[in-house]
């Protein structure tokens, strides 16, 4: 498990949702946001950026019905996330979305690298 600090306040995830772009892949979604790319209403909300990334896995009802599947894609996300967190840009903000059941480790991590690459 990441770090408390490297993880998305629901606050945050709402604003991701709200304002951020995404990427794809077969099974994760990446939606986030840059540090320059946050505003809410007519003010700026710098006070939500730091000098790390914050991540954080979603796994939907209609991915995993049962409560133990979902907490089970969530904590392979996040160990692998943390070998890869200190090469994410600084200051991101964002949350991978599973689409589809997947628990082969190798496919998630691979695709975490693709989006990754797509991100630097």
């Amino acid at each position: 498990m990441l770090p408390k600090k490297n993880r998305v306040s629901k606050k945050e995830v709402d604003l991701v949702f709200k304002q951020g772009r995404f990427l794809v892949s077969p099974n994760l979604t990446f939606k986030y946001l840059r540090p320059t790319g946050l505003t809410c209403g007519n003010s700026h909300r710098s006070d939500l950026w730091v000098n790390y990334p914050k991540i954080s896995f979603i796994v939907s009802k209609s991915t995993a019905k049962l409560a133990v599947k979902r907490n089970f894609l969530r904590r392979r996300g996040y160990s692998i996330l943390a070998k890869y967190i200190s090469q994410f840009p600084t200051g991101i903000v964002g949350v991978f979305v599973f689409k589809k059941y997947q628990d082969d480790i190798s496919i998630i991590e691979n695709e975490i690298k693709i989006i990754l690459a797509k991100l630097n």
